[in-house]
């Protein structure tokens, strides 16, 4: 089961490094989703893989559910929905102002103007 886990958070975080590489925005968002995915299971498999345990101590049991990771994950989802919501709401905003939705900026904007009466440094 811990092999299984570790690989899922492994292709997650692979996944969604990749997206995040990619020039566009839906791509980006889309990274930025599978990443928050994969630190929700981290933050999850640290409270012990236990089937059947209670979550707090009762009397006789040795073995329980730690939890705090699942209050970390139940906040790092509702922070995770936000952020994405205003990351998409932004990613919105530039493809209507540029009419594109890449990422990376037009070579006329990055080079320097060049006017004739300029003596340039």
């Amino acid at each position: 089961m811990e092999l299984l886990v570790s690989s899922a958070i492994g292709v997650l975080t692979a996944a969604g490094v990749y997206l995040i590489l990619r020039l566009r925005t839906f791509a980006v968002v889309l990274g930025m989703t599978m990443l928050s995915y994969a630190i929700n299971v981290f933050l999850f498999a640290t409270g012990r893989l236990i089937v059947d345990a209670p979550p707090i101590l009762h009397e006789g049991t040795t073995v329980y559910t730690d939890p705090l990771p699942q209050a970390l994950v139940l906040t790092a989802i509702v922070i995770s929905f936000g952020m994405t919501a205003v990351v998409v709401m932004m990613a919105l905003g530039a493809f209507l102002e540029g009419g594109d939705d890449r990422v990376d900026m037009p070579r006329s904007d990055r080079l320097p103007d060049s006017r004739p009466g300029d003596k340039g440094a």
